[in-house]
């Protein structure tokens, strides 16, 4: 059987195009170009999480972290991870310590930010798991992690304040300035 650590070495020794993100998601590898509507949510989150918790929390893009379910070695678009995490002996960190994670869609991994990965989110009991979908202009806020779902979903506008205020979070996003495609 392959594992996650043979597949993301064999996609080391590959040619990836420049401005593509690359993670396996049970078993498929998925790579998606980085788009500049993309990063601009990305870099609106990381700020206010950055401003909300300081320099030195662990807040991560594009960083690998392996989750539960089979061949699951996601690089979230936010991961904020919680106050004494600490890295494996393998160098990497633990879906464990994951408190945050935020995806922004795109369209050609949508169906694993809704589907696939809100499941091992879920499983791995990541209290919160927001999807910002700029084709919908909208963030779908993902809270009570039960099995392989999620007892609440809050869906937020483009425009309106994500109140996080009453999650392990404990802020209010803007998205005012989230950008649509």
């Amino acid at each position: 059987m392959t594992s996650l650590d043979a597949l993301f070495e064999r996609l080391e020794g590959m040619p990836v195009p420049e401005g593509y993100k690359v993670e396996i998601v049970e078993g498929v590898i998925a790579m998606s170009p980085q788009e500049a509507t993309h990063w601009e949510i990305i870099r609106r989150i990381v700020r206010a999480l950055d401003d909300t918790f300081g320099m030195d929390a662990k807040v991560f893009s594009d960083v690998r972290i392996d989750f539960p379910g089979h061949l699951n070695g996601f690089c979230p678009d936010v991961a904020k991870l919680r106050d004494g995490a600490q890295k494996t002996a393998e160098g990497r960190w633990r879906h464990q310590d994951v408190e945050f994670v935020a995806e922004v869609i795109s369209k050609g991994t949508a169906a694993n930010d809704y589907g696939p990965k809100k499941a091992a989110y879920a499983l791995a009991e990541v209290p919160v798991y927001v999807i910002a979908d700029p084709y919908q202009g909208r963030c779908h806020i993902h809270t009570h992690p039960k099995g392989d779902d999620y007892a609440t979903e809050t869906k937020v506008a483009f425009g309106d304040d994500m109140d996080l205020t009453d999650t392990v979070v404990g802020l209010t996003l803007a998205t005012a300035d989230f950008p649509r495609d």
